[in-house]
């Protein structure tokens, strides 16, 4: 770990040599800190490979960036994913250009969730949030994670966050979702999922779910 201050980890952590998992964590970043550390941190605490579900571009409000650094991106990021063995993802929010590639991700994510003893991980905001605060993830990510659920998957919360300049995590209380249909299932299944992380994060980040 070449962190400094070096990473802090709180909670127990469950045994996730074995079953199949889904972590589920907060997209936090900040001016000076980028989201990637929270991946690779998760990473290196748990013992066993994650595929994490992550975003095939990184975009930019001025067209400068987005026609320079987004191309760039998406290609550096095609590489990462096909190294590691993640699912790229379109970038949120979602845009209809992509709704066809978009569509071939969630299928390349629910069949790899069918596979035995896997483990996952994604950050169902899908995004920089102002300030780091937890937020509302746009439409469509609750019933994602209800379908990856229904796989098999038990929900791991971690909550990521920094506290006196170190990096933490926190690990909350697995669990499972409901095999029932939790109508409106989008509005439900995320509030249940974001709900969990918040519980894991200090008052000050958790936003709507506080």
């Amino acid at each position: 770990n070449r962190l400094a201050p070096p990473l802090r980890v709180e909670g127990a952590i469950p045994d996730v040599r074995s079953g199949s998992w889904l972590v589920v964590v907060n997209h936090y970043t900040r001016p000076g800190f980028r989201a990637w550390w929270i991946p690779m941190a998760i990473s290196a605490t748990l013992p066993r490979e994650i595929c994490w579900v992550t975003t095939s571009a990184l975009t930019f409000p001025d067209r400068f960036r987005a026609a320079t650094f987004t191309p760039a991106s998406r290609w550096f990021l095609h590489h990462v994913a096909g190294l590691y063995g993640f699912v790229p993802m379109p970038p949120m929010p979602p845009r209809p250009f992509e709704t066809e590639a978009r569509a071939r991700a969630v299928r390349r994510a629910l069949h790899r969730a069918l596979e035995a003893e896997t483990l996952m991980g994604l950050a169902p905001e899908g995004g920089d949030m102002p300030g780091g605060v937890l937020t509302p993830p746009p439409s469509g990510s609750g019933r994602f994670l209800w379908h990856l659920a229904r796989r098999g998957l038990r929900l791991l919360p971690v909550g990521a966050f920094e506290d006196e300049g170190r990096l933490c995590l926190r690990f909350g209380q697995p669990f499972k979702m409901t095999a029932a249909r939790p109508e409106p299932i989008d509005d439900n299944a995320s509030r249940l999922v974001m709900s969990a992380i918040a519980a894991c994060l200090p008052e000050r980040l958790r936003g709507s779910y506080g």
